[in-house]
């Protein structure tokens, strides 16, 4: 499964770095991509949960703010509530659009494909609802429409790339925390930002899916984060879930090739019994004759 997906792209692959250590959770990349994309709305309902409305991400909500409450100072960050230390675990989740996409491998129609920017986009109008892609993606990321029955998730704005603009969530994002670009620009600047925080202090900031070696091959939208991915929602060792697939086949096939064989075996021992037996009877009774 090695390869150098940007060396096949002719080096223009482009993707997300989220610093999450900068995001303030206002949503706005939520309404932009909604907006842009006329992506449904997801109920509007009071969930409960937190500020978090959205819950998680899913056919039309491409976009996720999530907001995570502990009780502990960011750092040497000083609250000032007294001695209730805490702090506000906020990040704006998105398709990972992974290196090995698992949708990719599984779609029956090709619905799901690369782009020229190394980004996966579903086409709904070629999609037939098999909901494959669904149990494949290894973050949760995809979902089916209540509407249509089709898939549907982030396309990281494929119009918007075409024109040559950067996609609605970054343009609006306020503080810079959604930052679109060139891929390994993108890793270099997330880097020095690590480097940046650590020294300040923040010992558990940390980066995910920017490792091309990791179990999807690295993702073309990777997040700077501050605490345990599950803190976020997010899987701690992330695999394509057709890793298994050729190895699967070459079992099946042999299986198979074992069964056609026994079935051979039994047939032909079948019939050479049968002819045995009917030679040795037709020879007795002529004899009696």
């Amino acid at each position: 499964m090695a390869f150098d997906l940007r060396e096949q792209l002719d080096g223009r692959r482009v993707g997300f770095f989220t610093d999450t250590s900068i995001c303030i959770g206002c949503k706005a990349c939520e309404v932009a991509c909604k907006e842009w994309n006329a992506v449904p709305d997801d109920g509007m309902e009071f969930t409960g949960m937190s500020y978090d409305n959205t819950v998680g991400l899913s056919a039309d909500t491409w976009r996720h703010v999530a907001f995570v409450e502990q009780r502990r100072p960011l750092g040497h960050q000083e609250p000032g509530v007294g001695d209730m230390d805490f702090r506000w675990l906020m990040a704006s989740d998105v398709c990972k659009h992974c290196t090995h996409a698992a949708c990719l491998d599984v779609c029956p129609t090709g619905s799901l494909f690369r782009t020229e920017f190394g980004t996966v986009v579903v086409q709904e109008d070629i999609c037939n609802g098999c909901g494959y892609c669904v149990p494949a993606c290894p973050f949760g990321v995809i979902g089916k429409r209540e509407t249509s029955g089709t898939a549907a998730k982030c396309t990281m704005c494929y119009d918007r790339l075409g024109a040559g603009e950067e996609p609605a969530c970054a343009k609006t994002c306020p503080t810079d925390s959604i930052q679109f670009g060139d891929l390994d620009e993108l890793r270099e600047r997330a880097d020095r930002r690590l480097a940046q925080l650590r020294e300040a202090g923040t010992t558990s900031a940390r980066l995910y899916g920017h490792d091309p070696d990791d179990g999807v091959g690295g993702t073309g939208a990777f997040f700077l984060l501050l605490d345990e991915p599950e803190v976020y929602g997010l899987p701690p060792d992330p695999v394509v879930t057709t890793r298994d697939l050729p190895s699967m086949w070459r079992h099946a096939a042999v299986a198979a090739l074992g069964l056609v064989a026994g079935i051979a075996a039994v047939t032909w021992t079948g019939t050479s019994t049968g002819t045995s037996t009917g030679t040795s009877t037709g020879t007795w009774r002529g004899r009696r004759g």
